[in-house]
């Protein structure tokens, strides 16, 4: 099984290596997003003119800065999540070319090709994540760009806390949209119910909105969404948490919840598709 695992995983791995094209896509989405929309979407202005604005304004951002630290920081999240959407579209196209079947005639079992996926899937949301938070801190040492301000002192313990926070989030995204390109045949199927999944997602966090500026049903849903439970740990580390209700550590294991659960219907739905038909 581990042979199988190391070799799946090692040609999905060069697959990623040969099509630079779509890791640059993938990138240009969340530059074009800190470039612009983060830039020119000031908050600041809007409150800190009035009085009690700043006041306002920190409540509204956790502890936050300003808008683009608060902003940036739920990009790093959007991207763990946007940059999962082509793992499952792959497995399709595997299934339209006959390479899945061929995979499956091996002596491979279901779990080595599912974990395979999910290792190599998982790789790339991870460092262009990454990539977003180093370049947002970068911004600010361009004249004239707003860069993501940190204003804590960052721990190794509250590093590591990130990289996991992240790690999680983009496995288990990546493990639900592979089970869905298993379980789908055609591509406009899969990304018709991506969408439908993905955008509700991201759209009933915190990544992008203010939290304080939310209505309160929308703050309670927002509360247990996963992409909030992410960029939650991460400003917390990155700002002061006295905002927070609760240590980052209880909000990574809300989300190692969210992460076993979604493994395990991924496990499931990509167990039933690869049995054998009767």
């Amino acid at each position: 099984m581990l042979r199988a695992l190391q070799v799946l995983t090692r040609r999905e791995l060069l697959r990623l290596r040969r099509n630079p094209q779509a890791i640059l896509t993938g990138l240009l989405l969340p530059i074009l997003y800190l470039l612009l929309f983060g830039q020119a979407f000031n908050l600041g202005r809007l409150f800190t003119s009035s009085p009690g604005g700043a006041a306002y304004l920190r409540l509204a951002l956790l502890g936050a800065p300003n808008y683009f630290s608060y902003f940036s920081v739920g990009m790093v999240g959007f991207v763990a999540v946007t940059a999962t959407l082509f793992t499952g579209a792959n497995v399709i196209f595997d299934k339209l070319f006959g390479i899945l079947k061929r995979i499956t005639a091996t002596s491979a079992p279901a779990s080595a090709i599912f974990g395979a996926r999910l290792l190599a899937g998982a790789l790339q949301p991870i460092l262009l994540a990454l990539f977003v938070l180093g370049l947002a801190i970068g911004l600010g040492h361009v004249g004239g760009l707003s860069g993501l301000d940190v204003t804590s002192s960052v721990t190794v313990v509250g590093a590591l806390e990130i990289l996991v926070a992240i790690t999680l989030l983009a496995v288990m995204f990546t493990s639900l949209f592979v089970s869905m390109g298993f379980v789908f045949e055609q591509p406009q199927t899969y990304f018709a119910a991506v969408n439908a999944l993905n955008l509700p997602v991201l759209f009933t966090s915190d990544a992008l909105y203010p939290w304080g500026t939310m209505p309160p049903w929308l703050q309670n849903i927002a509360t247990y969404n996963p992409v909030t439970l992410t960029v939650s740990v991460m400003r917390e580390n990155l700002f002061p948490p006295d905002l927070y209700p609760h240590p980052a550590w209880v909000y990574l294991g809300g989300l190692a919840v969210w992460a076993a659960v979604m493994i395990a219907i991924a496990i499931l739905l990509v167990h039933r598709a690869l049995a054998p038909k009767k």
